[in-house]
């Protein structure tokens, strides 16, 4: 994968949690370029208020130059399917929830399906959607903390959702909590299928990119295209089919654990019924840690789901120094061995794809990886597209 796309530089977020959203700070850079944030066409080629593509799009800045200074208004107004979302650039610290729930029928309405959201620069870093709750953050009206799912900065809940050039992050850190013990931040906890992602980054620590689904016996489809995500602890698990075209997963440095492993990229928790997990094709695996402080995965079987089968599949990928390379599974419980999963490996290279101990890497015949696509995954469905 090219060197040079701006979404697979190594990049640090410490900068912008050190200073404040309010400073015009870009996460993970420095401050969000001048060219982006002062122009007079904040919407870039994307029309305007008073130039609208169309009669579904909806303009979102922080400035107020939009129809709309926040992400959640613009949804709250998207009473109908089909809407676009242009964002313009700068820092949107709030959650932000997709999806309504009819309250005579616990199910969700028609509300924002087929959505697409736009980072109006089409450059990622320059719209950043952030906020910092965690698993134990308390809740302001005290009736308990938010739990893991309800950390997310951004719940996609419908169906037919695309984001292209887009930042989802939690800037959450154990070192600012030390008395907190949940210590999952998710930045992005998509549930819908047909949820599409185009040249986005994901950026936390445990549990950055929840991909998931909205229910056990849903199996939603998910497509991530040339996109960045970084973190620590499982900080790309769920349930859902996913697959990552081209992605960049970049694993962070920590000084609170004095021995490895530091965490581990992956922790699917695929339902028995579904014959396809994660897909992860063509990509790269980097780390800021030290050499061989990292497992690739292991897999999560949740209390709610004890019949789950995680299904990971990782081909045609560079997996840097960063992953053991001797034993890159290992179990989260011992109960559920990762050996009893589906885990399989095709054609890897780079120094944590060396195959030492071959019982430690199970790998794809060439006839099973005629399986392993993405046209094979996602079935009918080509991201991208409207209905």
């Amino acid at each position: 994968m090219p060197s040079h796309h701006p979404l697979h530089r190594p990049l640090s977020r410490r900068g912008f949690l050190k200073a404040g959203a309010g400073a015009g700070i870009a996460l993970g850079l420095t401050t969000a370029p001048a060219r982006a944030v002062g122009r007079p066409r904040p919407f870039g080629r994307h029309g305007s208020p008073a130039a609208r593509l169309t009669p579904l799009t909806l303009y979102v800045d922080p400035r107020g130059r939009g129809d709309f200074t926040t992400v959640q208004s613009a949804v709250n107004a998207a009473t109908t399917a089909g809407h676009t979302l242009v964002l313009a650039p700068g820092v949107y610290r709030e959650t932000v929830l997709t999806g309504v729930t009819d309250p005579a029928t616990g199910r969700l309405t028609d509300a924002a399906t087929e959505m697409t959201w736009i980072g109006a620069s089409e450059d990622p870093r320059d719209v950043v959607i952030v906020y910092d709750n965690a698993n134990g953050t308390q809740k302001p009206d005290g009736s308990g903390t938010y739990g893991t799912s309800g950390s997310a900065t951004t719940t996609l809940r419908t169906d037919g959702f695309t984001a292209r050039w887009i930042t989802f992050a939690n800037d959450w850190l154990r070192a600012d909590h030390p008395g907190i013990t949940g210590t999952q931040a998710v930045a992005v906890k998509v549930q819908g299928d047909r949820s599409a992602f185009f040249d986005c980054r994901f950026l936390g620590h445990q549990d950055t990119l929840y991909a998931d689904s909205s229910a056990l016996g849903v199996f939603a489809r998910q497509y991530y295209a040339r996109c960045y995500v970084e973190g620590d602890v499982d900080f790309v698990f769920g349930r859902a089919t996913a697959v990552y075209d081209h992605c960049h997963f970049r694993t962070l440095n920590r000084t609170d654990l004095a021995t490895a492993p530091y965490g581990f990229v992956f922790a699917p928790s695929t339902a028995v019924a579904n014959p396809r997990g994660y897909l992860v094709a063509h990509g790269l695996v980097s780390s800021q840690a030290p050499d061989g402080y990292y497992k690739l995965a292991r897999p999560w079987v949740p209390g709610s789901d004890t019949t789950a089968r995680p299904m990971l599949t990782v081909r045609n990928t560079v997996l840097g120094a960063g992953i053991d390379a001797m034993a890159p599974y290992t179990n989260m419980s011992d109960s559920y061995p990762w050996q009893s999963q589906r885990f399989a490996e095709y054609r890897n290279t780079g120094p944590g794809a060396v195959i030492g101990v071959p019982e430690n890497r199970p790998q794809l015949t060439s006839a099973q990886a005629e399986s392993a696509t993405r046209e094979a995954y996602l079935g009918d469905w080509l991201p991208g597209r409207r209905r």
